[in-house]
């Protein structure tokens, strides 16, 4: 590397180091020792009551039906995965403008925005740790059935259902992903105006 790369290099890392100073100002706040705590207790609860009901309910239906589950937990885990990308990285100023004319869910979502934080916690860990939590279980009962009613090895049927399920989260989550940062305003929009709706505003 030339000289000049160097300094020009040391420089642009400065001036990185400067931005990046100057944006931890601008945004720092007070960790909310409240929600943290909150949302802890809330995906802890949540996840024993599911994975309870998970454990009690899917040995009794069939293993069309589990498979079914799995998809459906999946689904949702990758759909509220897009809605917490699509939170954080939407536009506020183009919310205030609908909320000034008190578009439908424009509130909503400049709320949402405010809150980005929490509300992509919730979405991409709290909701989506449940239904990895129900998906594995449901993985873990359809291997045994598999394995009973076609005498396959236990670890075979178990290391495909779980080979299977996380391949589909992955892959799911990281079109999920892209597909939010190009249309996130307008997902944000549709997940907005849907809350307004159910509140009533």
């Amino acid at each position: 590397m030339k000289k000049t790369d160097k300094i020009r290099l040391k420089e642009e890392l400065k001036n990185l180091k400067v931005l990046t100073e100057r944006k931890e100002k601008k945004n720092k706040k007070i960790v909310d020792i409240k929600w943290i705590l909150k949302i802890t207790t809330l995906t802890f609860f949540l996840s024993i009551v599911f994975s309870f009901v998970c454990e009690i309910t899917l040995p009794k239906v069939e293993i069309f039906i589990e498979v079914l589950l799995i998809l459906l937990f999946i689904f949702i885990g990758v759909l509220f995965d897009m809605v917490g990308v699509a939170v954080t990285s939407a536009d506020l100023e183009p919310f205030n403008s609908m909320s000034s004319r008190k578009v439908k869910g424009a509130k909503t979502a400049v709320k949402l925005i405010q809150n980005a934080e929490k509300v992509s916690s919730f979405c991409n860990d709290v909701i989506g740790d449940i239904c990895g939590v129900i998906s594995g279980s449901a993985g873990a009962i359809i291997s045994v059935n598999l394995s009973t009613s076609f005498s396959i090895s236990p670890l075979v049927t178990t290391l495909l259902s779980t080979a299977v399920i996380a391949s589909l989260t992955i892959g799911g989550k990281a079109l999920g992903k892209s597909y939010a940062i190009n249309k996130n305003n307008m997902i944000l929009y549709q997940f907005s105006k849907l809350l307004a709706y159910t509140k009533g505003e």
